[in-house]
């Protein structure tokens, strides 16, 4: 698993091994590192230490399954990952009961006499939460806020008194397991009004410490972009401006995201296209990829964005090869 968190945006994140229900990861050499990343690693890297769970928190295609995979893997520490789901109760993070065990002794030492004992047990599986507060483990729950709030109910006494109250079912130790001194919790979540996304309890939340994840710096983009697609420096500057110019379009801010300027980017080195507004694939791609209807930009109810695409990468690659040609000529 050398690229288990791509999807997100930044450069390959850990080279991971799966050990039985455990990720250990190890720090990528690929994994893009600026002043923007390093003070985030930092600062969630301190708050871990001192005991506390952070929690990432922002819009989609700001790297935030990405980053607390990078933060983790620098803890060293085996990772117990755990997906949000709405079906999810709180057996799907503990365990349950997963069926029966039968055993029948027939004694039958004396020929004439035939003594028969059968015991019935319950099987008991733990979920990945009980394993990572059992072995220590950096548990990274991604997108919490899908799963229902009851479902979370659990971790309110982990992360306050480091204890699990677990089920009488469970036959090995007693009915609460003891929160390994190991033990660390990273979450991410979406914002409220995303489809799907649950208001989480009031408890929950005052146990984390929210880091607020927004769109990397430019340099961040434009360094991503080329790491992921192996692209030039200058068509990663020109592709990463248009998608920051249209960023700040309509009424959702949020789109288009670095996954935007990776695609494009990826798409021209697969044709060898270049950014640049002779160039009638990159004018297409941008169309196809950057005219999304999420933008709002509407005039009589139909959707401005592909006169507005058209409008930015004009502009933006213009600016481009007028500084190209001013930097030619100054040397």
């Amino acid at each position: 698993m050398s690229d288990a968190t791509s999807g997100e945006g930044l450069e390959v994140l850990v080279d991971a091994a799966v050990e039985a229900d455990r990720i250990v990861p190890e720090p990528g050499d690929g994994f893009v590192v600026t002043p923007c990343i390093q003070e985030l690693t930092e600062r969630a890297l301190t708050y871990l230490e001192a005991g506390y769970p952070i929690h990432f928190a922002g819009p989609a295609g700001t790297g935030k399954t990405t980053l607390a995979f990078h933060v983790a893997a620098r803890r060293g520490r085996p990772v117990a990952l755990i997906h949000g789901d709405d079906e999810y109760g709180s057996s799907d993070l503990v365990g349950r009961d997963s069926g029966y065990r039968k055993r029948r002794l027939v004694d039958n030492f004396i020929h004439s006499v035939c003594k028969t004992e059968e015991e019935l047990r319950t099987l008991w599986v733990d979920n990945r939460l009980t394993t990572a507060c059992q072995e220590g483990c950096t548990l990274i729950y991604d997108e919490f806020t899908r799963s229902r709030p009851e479902a979370n109910n659990p971790l309110l006494s982990i992360l306050s008194e480091g204890i699990l109250n677990l089920p009488k079912l469970r036959i090995a130790g007693c009915g609460y397991l003891e929160v390994h001194p190991d033990f660390r919790a990273i979450f991410t979540s979406n914002p409220e009004e995303y489809a799907g996304v649950h208001k989480t309890q009031d408890a929950l939340m005052d146990r984390l410490i929210v880091i607020k994840c927004h769109h990397y710096d430019r340099e961040t983009e434009v360094r991503v972009t080329m790491a992921k697609s192996g692209i030039p420096r200058p068509d990663a500057d020109t592709i990463v401006d248009v998608v920051r110019e249209l960023r700040r379009l309509g009424v959702n801010n949020h789109r288009p995201t670095i996954r935007a300027c990776i695609a494009i980017a990826r798409i021209l080195a697969h044709r060898r296209g270049h950014a640049c507004w002779t160039d009638p694939l990159f004018r297409s791609v941008c169309q196809d990829v950057l005219s999304m209807e999420t933008a709002q930009v509407t005039h009589d109810g139909r959707s401005l964005m592909p006169e507005k695409v058209d409008d930015v990468v004009r502009r933006v690659t213009t600016r481009h090869e007028g500084l190209s040609e001013f930097a030619s000529r100054t040397q």
